[in-house]
């Protein structure tokens, strides 16, 4: 069965202008009040970065088919993704506050990280998924560099405490991966899943 739309459970509009790029049409399926999101990105401990960023994913599809089921919405695939930055083997969510945010820009200047991203689809009873891994390599960053944009709010509700597609653009010297699986949605790999599921773009 060919579907023409799909529902995007995720609340970040760089995910929905990804999905425009592709010419994939979409429909939000975000969280309500009685759900806490946030409680499903917790860390295990000891729980390594590939397998954190793809359970979070799992378990973000699992909430957001109950969820379509629950609101009776029209069926259709269901997309989640989760994006983790990672510095060795630590693992850099979004920042709690401004102090957090200074700490991982401070930590990432003039380093080298991975990028990871997972992607799932989910249809009734099927699922595929696949992840995404990039390296991004910063500069060294200034202390009034780190301060300015921390104040300009924009590493709020960014992993890493920063986005690619915002000024922070301007400090990444060179990456290896996908440019798109940075910004939160690897465009390969979710047109890969999208087809598995026939979805028509």
């Amino acid at each position: 069965m060919k579907h023409a739309f799909i529902h995007l459970a995720s609340q970040s509009p760089r995910r929905a202008q990804l999905l425009d790029q592709l010419g994939v049409q979409h429909q939000a399926l975000v969280p309500g009040d009685d759900e806490d999101a946030e409680a499903l990105e917790v860390v295990h401990p000891g729980e390594s970065a590939e397998h954190y960023v793809q359970r979070v994913t799992a378990l973000k599809l699992d909430a957001a088919l109950k969820r379509l089921r629950r609101r009776g919405l029209p069926v259709a695939p269901v997309l989640c993704a989760d994006t983790t930055v990672v510095l060795g083997r630590r693992i850099l969510g979004k920042p709690q506050d401004d102090e957090e945010a200074r700490e991982m820009l401070k930590s990432l200047s003039g380093r080298t990280h991975r990028v990871l991203t997972a992607v799932a689809v989910g249809s009734g009873r099927r699922r595929s998924a696949l992840l995404s891994t990039s390296r991004v390599h910063f500069q060294t960053l200034a202390k009034s560099d780190i301060q300015a944009y921390v104040k300009s709010g924009e590493p709020r509700g960014k992993a890493g405490a920063y986005g690619i597609q915002g000024t922070a653009a301007a400090w990444i010297s060179r990456i290896e991966g996908s440019y798109s699986g940075i910004m939160g949605l690897p465009l390969h790999e979710t047109a890969i899943l999208l087809r598995q599921a026939q979805v028509v773009f």
